[in-house]
């Protein structure tokens, strides 16, 4: 008998922060390292929630830095699930620097996090497939 995984539509994760003169380097803009961590952070809720288990980073893949992001602006970082392997996730992030009081906001930074799914043993274990796109949608 063949067991049939439940499909579930991409997981997301938002949170937002902002940014003090201690995450910044001396021209006054943020750190790509404390934007990095900030980005594989909400990755990271993005793949439990998908995989309902313990996740661990395992790559960062093309992050691009657009604009820069300064002291006194907010960030405001989404994360989607956008692939599944066996025991793997991909994750799509995208940072937005906002200014507060405008409350606009502008893309400055993008990457992609691939995530596995691990047991309390730290071993490998099997994540659910993603919903084809058109079931997504409804």
């Amino acid at each position: 008998m063949v067991e049939q995984q439940e499909q579930q539509r991409p997981a997301t994760a938002r949170m937002m922060e902002l940014v003090f003169p201690k995450d910044t380097n001396y021209h006054g803009t943020a750190f790509g390292g404390f934007v990095l961590s900030l980005m594989d952070k909400v990755a990271s809720v993005a793949a439990i929630r998908h995989s309902k288990s313990g996740v661990v980073t395992a790559r960062m893949d093309a992050v691009d830095f657009h604009v820069p992001i300064r002291v006194g602006d907010a960030v405001a970082l989404e994360a989607h699930v956008v692939k599944v392997g066996r025991t793997s996730m991909t994750i799509r992030v995208d940072v937005y620097r906002e200014h507060l009081a405008s409350g606009e906001q502008q893309l400055a930074t993008s990457g992609s996090f691939v995530f596995v799914a691990v047991d309390a043993q730290g071993r490998p274990v099997p994540v659910p497939p993603l919903a084809p796109l058109a079931d997504a949608a409804q």
